[in-house]
């Protein structure tokens, strides 16, 4: 049997990503991305996890707000450009995996509760939280919608809004997936959703800024 020096064996791998992606002289000279409805194509769309999040705010003692961001979401997407009101989303945001830029903030966000009891905000071990649309409504220029739904969280259901407004389309030239970008905003309650620890002391608004892709089957 032949056998390969463990430098060989690394740099194999490197080598062949190499040859997959595409030399800077093969990069096009403007993004393939563009606020251009034209571009968008109707079908079955999931999200790009990568680089899909959703940032959150909210007030701490009156003195200012902290900042904390949702990733890896998942999700998909029904959506035809000729009837955006009938587009069905549905979205998964893992909250037990939230991170912020202070380690033992995350870590009091994620830890279990004392001697058995629940705890004071996720927890380590929450089921993702889960949006689904039902009712979409697209605003006069045909680049925003406001999209109403129920979000499921910490094990309770409510209605929840978010505006949403269109923010690019194309073909992505590294998986030639056509893909659609959109920012949206909206705004909760953590007491609705039984997660008002410390609350008003730290707000019980939630600020949210979300921003998604999503890729074609």
């Amino acid at each position: 049997m032949i056998r390969f020096p463990r430098a060989a064996k690394l740099a194999l791998p490197l080598a062949l990503a190499a040859l997959a992606a595409p030399s800077l002289s093969q990069l096009p000279s403007t993004p393939p991305g563009a606020l251009d409805k034209s571009r968008v194509t109707a079908g079955n769309y999931t999200v790009d996890a990568t680089h899909s999040m959703i940032a959150w705010r909210v007030n701490h003692l009156g003195f200012n707000d902290y900042f904390g961001l949702f990733g890896q979401l998942g999700g998909a997407m029904a959506f035809d450009p000729a009837n955006p009101a009938a587009t069905k989303l549905t979205a998964t945001i893992p909250v037990s995996k939230v991170v912020t830029v202070d380690a033992a903030l995350t870590a009091h966000l994620t830890k279990p509760g004392a001697d058995g009891a629940k705890p004071d905000f996720f927890g380590p071990a929450m089921p993702d939280a889960v949006f689904v649309s039902t009712k979409v409504t697209p605003g006069a220029d045909g680049t925003n919608a406001t999209v109403e739904g129920n979000l499921t969280l910490n094990g309770v259901t409510k209605p929840a809004t978010f505006s949403a407004q269109f923010t690019g389309a194309g073909t992505n030239f590294f998986n030639k997936a056509a893909t659609i970008g959109f920012h949206g905003q909206s705004t909760i309650k953590r007491s609705d959703f039984g997660l008002g620890f410390f609350a008003p002391l730290v707000a019980d608004e939630v600020k949210l800024d979300i921003t998604i892709a999503f890729e074609k089957k």
